[in-house]
Parts: structure tokens; C-alpha cells; sequence
């Protein structure tokens, strides 16, 4: 899966202008991660292959762990205009954290509220994009 999208994404940033390292084109990080992803791929696949290799199985599918983490990835996507990004993102952290085996309140706390630090410091101050920081009732 890895090496057809990666080398898909390399194929179709081709179509762009390329550019140099250090004038980059259109096409340029999109070529570029494609390959990195599809040598990620081959990598997983040769060790996959290797004789070395554990063997595993999957007992049964769970999807309570589908729902939660897709669920929560929708929900965050419907909240943020009326929660925020910080309740938003801290929602996302936490429902999708619950469907994890090993799930601990206090890790997930933790993660959610370094989570929503790092989305403002990486979102609004460094690359400067508007999105409601807080519930829309509290900023009217």
C-alpha cells in the first residue's frame, strides 16, 4: 500500500513543476514525499519478507476502535466551528485515545492538552491560519 501511494503521489507530482531545493516548485515536496514513502514501503515489505520475521495474527476486527477513532475524527471536524480548536482538539485526543487497549485518563490528558498547545503553536503562530480558538458563544 505504501509503495502504490507513494510512488502514485511521485508520478502524478510530476506533472508540476519541479523546481530546485532551493526554489521550490508545485511538484517538488509532493515528489519528494512519495518517494520517501514508497522507500518506507519497500522497507516494510523486505522485512516483511525476511525470514527473521515474526508471525502474527489478528484474533477478530474491532470496530468499537473503528468507530471511536474515525467517530472522533468526524466529530472534531464538526466541533471545531462551535467548540474551538482547543476543546475541539482536546475532544479528538481524548475519544480517539479511549479505544486504545491500554487506555490511561491521565496519559490521555496529558497528550490532549500538549496536542492543543502544539496545534496553536504550529497552526496560528507559526503558520498563521484563523480558526475559532474558542466556543463561539464566549467570543461573541
Amino acid at each position: 500500500m505504501f509503495i502504490a501511494l507513494g510512488g502514485g503521489f511521485a508520478v502524478q507530482a510530476t506533472q508540476y513543476s519541479m523546481g530546485s531545493a532551493a526554489r521550490m516548485g508545485p511538484g517538488y515536496f509532493p515528489f519528494w514525499l512519495g518517494i520517501v514513502l514508497a522507500l518506507m514501503g519497500a522497507t516494510v515489505l523486505m522485512s516483511a519478507l525476511s525470514p527473521r520475521a515474526e508471525t502474527t495474527t489478528i484474533s477478530r476486527y474491532d470496530f468499537r476502535i473503528l468507530f471511536l477513532v474515525v467517530g472522533s475524527v468526524f466529530m472534531y471536524g464538526f466541533a471545531l466551528r462551535y467548540l474551538g480548536l482547543y476543546i475541539s482538539v482536546f475532544l479528538l485526543v481524548l475519544v480517539s485515545s479511549y479505544a486504545s487497549h491500554e487506555f490511561n485518563w491521565k496519559v490521555a490528558v496529558a497528550n490532549g492538552l500538549f496536542l492543543v498547545a502544539f496545534s496553536y503553536v504550529a497552526f496560528i503562530r507559526g503558520l498563521g491560519l484563523i480558526f475559532p480558538l474558542w466556543p463561539s458563544v464566549l467570543t461573541n
